[in-house]
């Protein structure tokens, strides 16, 4: 049997280079004769820059002085590729929820500025194209904190100039477009999976923002933000996204890239497939099964997240995806239609709290096993 191992991270637990490792050695435990494939892969969130340079080794890493979500000095980096004067920049480096600790998860406070900053950087670099991972952020300021670092700004009632940040949203009276355009010659290309909207029950706020510490008040007023600042941009530049699928991506970043920054979108599974060779290597080994996964099996799943793009991609060649994930919220029927043969999830209600999450790699071994014995 040959089986291709391409897992996205769990999130708070495992990188995807652990998940895969840890997927191997279930395998390997239950039928040694098995030829492996393993790919790194992201659908444009955490691990973006890690996949990247796997596959262009030549890139070179460039530091930056840059601040976290909370406003805290940081050094980040981005890739920067000479020969094709682009840079590849993560949304996770500088405004991830993994930079913060559980309790200071405060998404009215939280900002894309210094995401911004590398950016701004890159920028100075010479570069022609970006190319900005998304996903992973602690964010809800619809890419305000970006836009801020390239010289927008955002006035209240009172023309004060507010903070760029997702309590500011509902503020929002004037926005004042930069002098001088930093972007008027580069190509700003947001690589992402998500295909939400940027308000409504689907939208950045409902969908992602209890995950990075919002209140259900909190969520509300997020929400009411983000279609105030909509209106706010339709007034000022006669334009209007906020329904557009995968603006809502990121806390609405993806939204502030396209009305601030005209960025394009590209889907990041597709992105990385083709970066990784992922056909060739179905083609050319006839693989027999795929094995992927991430944190969380759910509805989002099938608005465009890693696994579904997997499935999608493996579709053409026939191939059965089983999917192992830490919770699964999914029932049968609604795995099978997203196209999924099976799924195998980490969390059972007999554990004690939390051990899913300490014993990680040793329950991803024993379900890739069960998937192996299975067939």
């Amino acid at each position: 049997m040959k089986v291709l191992i391409i897992p996205d991270g769990f999130k708070d637990s495992l990188s995807a280079a652990q998940v895969a490792t840890a997927i191997k050695t279930g395998i390997q435990d239950a039928n040694p004769d098995t030829q492996l494939f393993e790919m790194l892969a992201s659908d444009g969130g955490d691990g973006f820059l890690n996949v990247i340079s796997h596959y262009k080794p030549d890139l070179n890493s460039i530091s930056c002085q840059t601040t976290d979500p909370l406003g805290r000095d940081l050094i980040a980096y981005y890739l920067y590729d000479m020969k094709e004067q682009a840079a590849y920049v993560e949304l996770a480096g500088a405004s991830g929820i993994e930079l913060l600790m559980q309790e200071e998860r405060q998404v009215m406070e939280t900002s894309t500025l210094g995401t911004g900053t590398i950016i701004k950087n890159a920028i100075h670099q010479g570069v022609k194209h970006i190319y900005l991972g998304l996903g992973g952020s602690a964010t809800n300021d619809a890419g305000m904190g970006i836009a801020h670092a390239l010289g927008y700004r955002f006035l209240d009632i009172y023309d004060n100039e507010l903070k760029p940040c997702g309590g500011s949203l509902n503020l929002v009276a004037k926005i004042i477009k930069p002098k001088k355009n930093l972007l008027e010659s580069i190509q700003l290309t947001a690589v992402n999976d998500v295909q939400n909207p940027l308000y409504g029950p689907e939208g950045a706020a409902y969908t992602y923002a209890k995950q990075k510490g919002a209140s259900p008040l909190q969520i509300q007023l997020l929400d009411s933000g983000l279609r105030h600042l909509d209106l706010q941009v339709a007034k000022f530049f006669g334009i209007s996204f906020g329904e557009f699928p995968g603006t809502g991506a990121a806390g609405g970043t993806a939204y502030g890239l396209k009305a601030f920054l005209n960025a394009e979108f590209k889907q990041g599974t597709p992105f990385m497939l083709q970066l990784s060779g992922f056909h060739e290597i179905l083609e050319q080994h006839d693989i027999d099964l795929i094995i992927t996964g991430e944190g969380s099996v759910d509805n989002q799943t099938k608005h465009g997240k890693m696994v579904s793009g997997v499935v999608s991609a493996a579709k053409a060649h026939k191939v059965p995806v089983y999917a192992i994930c830490g919770r699964n919220f999914l029932s049968k029927e609604e795995a099978s239609d997203l196209g999924l043969a099976g799924v195998e999830e980490l969390y059972s209600p007999d554990q004690p709290e939390g051990y899913s999450f300490t014993n990680a790699p040793e329950l991803v071994q024993q379900r890739a096993a069960k998937i192996i014995n299975s067939l």
